[in-house]
């Protein structure tokens, strides 16, 4: 609380002490954040308040700036994978893919079907985490806690399926170049089948919690609104553009990984406030099981990975027994296969919205230069003007609708 700043008044200069006497308006500067538990992550916004409302809001990044995108230059694209976890971690798996498809665009590697529909159950399974982190949290701040409790425990049985594919649960590092690392183990079948089978009802309990419920509608409606036209000058994509009406998705304007070969809806709001954001995040969860259910029902047969010896990592009991095998290992691993000169751009629909990779390379066994579009950066930048007028309780409802993640923030 610094920087009280008097306004102007014709009761300035009055003793506010006296008793019964006229105060002076005031105006109050609030640090919310960095360290702050309803802002989710490591970043500052400094507020005027006019008592509890908002009148100016200013917004600072850059606390947990780990320089991602100069790392890239110096590392084999293999390496870089793990740089794209530690973006937006609720979704690991969608990152990681969404690079590798970047660098097969640049190398022309055609992935097999199979490895196709593999790569859509991850990342559906990862918007799901996503979008489960989201809502729950979401309603943890206008005080309901039991559904974020109740419907949490979904998101570590996905993290178990994760495991089963690739040993890890947060960071992932899922997938290879040209595929995936595995096949489906019958373990993992098993546990997406017992997911699609019983998450619909817990969904369905979560929504009969909070989706009607009259504080949570009274603290998310008409709260952190913004127009359509507003939401595009920015940038907006994802769940907080369709939110204000923008029927814009990645995967239905610009399908990748066969995503052309699945039915699916795009949900859409009207408002662009918080309780639409909220609602078209939970619709998408729907959507995503019923993808989910497409690609198991229709998953086909044949390879989980491209025929591309230079490129895709061979498989580890062969590294111990084959020389060929262990060669291309440590070529691939250690980056010792030049890349083809190019300039490619590839998006994915991430967690947030258009996640994209601008890949520069000028034939050498690193990025000349690689440019990430995190779309929590992007859309970061319109808090301050969502904010205004509202109250601190609505900054705080309305800053965890907008999933602010700080690892895509400052990348």
């Amino acid at each position: 609380m610094s920087e009280i700043a008097l306004v102007n008044s014709p009761n300035v200069g009055l003793d506010k002490t006296q008793k019964g006497g006229p105060y002076v308006n005031e105006l109050s500067t609030l640090n919310l954040g960095p360290t702050h538990p309803a802002t989710h992550g490591i970043f500052q916004n400094i507020l005027t308040m006019d008592g509890e409302t908002i009148v100016d809001a200013e917004q600072t990044v850059g606390y947990i700036h780990r320089a991602f995108e100069k790392i890239a230059e110096r590392r084999p694209f293999y390496q870089i994978t793990t740089l794209t976890d530690r973006m937006n971690y609720c979704s690991a798996p969608i990152n990681n893919m969404g690079w590798h498809m970047t660098v097969e665009k640049l190398l022309g590697i055609e992935v097999p079907k199979r490895a196709q529909y593999m790569r859509v159950i991850m990342m559906e399974l990862a918007r799901l985490t996503d979008h489960i982190v989201c809502n729950s949290i979401l309603a943890v701040d206008t005080g309901a806690l039991t559904g974020f409790l109740y419907v949490y425990q979904w998101r570590e049985f996905i993290y178990e399926i994760y495991e089963e594919m690739c040993g890890a649960r947060l960071t992932t590092n899922m997938g290879r170049f040209g595929g995936m690392e595995r096949d489906f183990t019958p373990v993992a079948i098993e546990k997406i089948q017992k997911l699609l089978k019983e998450l619909p009802a817990a969904l369905k309990e979560f929504e009969g919690m909070v989706m009607r419920n009259r504080i949570f509608m009274d603290r998310t409606q008409n709260v952190g609104g913004i127009s359509a036209q507003r939401a595009l000058n920015y940038g907006f994509t994802g769940p907080n553009l369709r939110a204000a009406g923008v029927d814009y998705d990645v995967r239905a304007m610009n399908p990748y990984s066969s995503y052309e070969d699945f039915e699916f809806d795009v949900p859409v709001g009207t408002k662009g406030d918080t309780y639409d954001r909220f609602l078209v995040r939970e619709e998408e969860m729907w959507q995503s099981l019923r993808i989910i259910q497409q690609a198991m029902d229709n998953l086909p047969e044949g390879s989980y990975h491209a025929d591309a010896p230079h490129y895709y990592l061979p498989k580890k009991q062969d590294v111990y027994h084959n020389m060929e095998a262990l060669i291309y290992h440590f070529k691939i691993v250690m980056g010792e296969i030049d890349a083809p000169v190019g300039e490619v751009y590839h998006s994915v629909e991430g967690g947030n919205g258009e996640l994209g990779f601008h890949l520069v390379s000028d034939g050498g066994r690193t990025p000349y230069r690689l440019k990430f579009r995190r779309p929590g950066f992007i859309y970061y930048q319109a808090f301050p003007e969502m904010i205004k007028g509202t109250t601190l309780s609505d900054a705080i409802v309305t800053m965890s609708s907008m999933n602010v993640i700080a690892g895509e923030l400052d990348t």
